[in-house]
């Protein structure tokens, strides 16, 4: 009777489990957990069961529907994803960001909130596909924000197509942050849509040097269109993930072995009780405020 009990447990659980990533699209398994009220470890036993069903598709840190090489959550999935990560590592990114720099930001959720945080840097320029980093720069009395031309692609707000790639050329800027859907460390950054891609690689041969912006569940994900091969990502700014699955972690370790300076961005709480030691240089830039913790032989750095 006990066993029964259990089994019809599991079954809700699953079913919930699956109408949540029916409705978002990817769901982290931190997020499963919580809604279901259960551990991690339950929650990814239930993921692989479902797998094995052809009902969704497991990913690093996280769940989606089936054919997530193709598919892509659209704008308000999007937001409600990792958001507390992604906010760690905007907060990270905009250490990287100097008075009177140019860079490129590309469209996403995470530069989004990156954009929010460059308000303040004096004498900044932004160059720009997304509608959404533009909005929240556009207030912004000390920084020029540079707009791409193109066709709007709706679901993420952002300029795609000929008229944006040919508005980049002959550009020069020091840096570029990008996210994308997928990092691995045998083929770099991707994404679901050609035009999305197209114009990101535009957006990144015009930056001197590449960061990646990307939360624990893109990690070992490996989507249709290359944006950022390995070798030209100069950074990687990740989130602080407890119990971070081992795939997950040797896609990091492979990836710092690349020569990708892995930086992780502990949230508020667990920067707190984490040292302080020195800073950190990236590379062509001031060291940045608040120092950071090399891990000894990995290549990575949690601040």
């Amino acid at each position: 009777m006990h066993v029964t009990v259990c089994f019809v447990f599991a079954a809700e659980r699953r079913q919930l489990i699956l109408e949540m990533v029916r409705a978002n699209g990817a769901v982290s398994l931190r997020e499963l957990a919580r809604v279901v009220q259960t551990s991690e470890v339950t929650v990814r036993r239930d993921v692989r069961a479902l797998e094995a069903e052809g009902l969704l598709d497991r990913r690093h840190g996280g769940a989606v529907l089936p054919g997530g090489l193709s598919r892509e959550p659209g704008y308000p999935q999007k937001t409600h994803l990792a958001a507390a990560e992604k906010s760690a590592i905007a907060d990270y990114a905009a250490t990287m960001v100097a008075e009177g720099d140019a860079i490129v930001v590309g469209a996403g959720t995470t530069t989004q909130e990156l954009a929010r945080r460059l308000a303040r840097v004096a004498g900044l320029t932004v160059v720009t596909n997304s509608l959404l980093v533009a909005q929240a720069l556009a207030h912004a009395n000390r920084v020029e924000v540079v707009m791409t031309g193109g066709t709007l692609r709706g679901s993420n707000y952002a300029l795609v197509g000929s008229g944006a790639e040919q508005s980049l050329t002959g550009l020069r800027v020091s840096r570029a942050f990008v996210s994308g859907s997928g990092l691995t460390a045998e083929r770099g950054l991707s994404t679901t849509n050609m035009l999305s891609a197209s114009v990101d690689r535009a957006l990144v041969g015009a930056a001197a040097e590449v960061v990646v912006l990307a939360d624990h569940s893109k990690l070992g994900s490996d989507t249709m269109f290359q944006t950022v091969a390995t070798e030209n990502i100069a950074c990687l700014v990740t989130d602080e993930q407890s119990g971070l699955s081992e795939e997950a972690s040797r896609e990091l370790d492979a990836l710092a072995d690349h020569g990708v300076q892995v930086c992780v961005a502990q949230s508020s709480a667990a920067a707190t009780s984490a040292p302080a030691i020195g800073g950190v240089a990236f590379p062509g830039q001031r060291r940045s405020p608040g120092g950071g913790v090399p891990v000894a032989g990995r290549g990575i750095v949690r601040r």
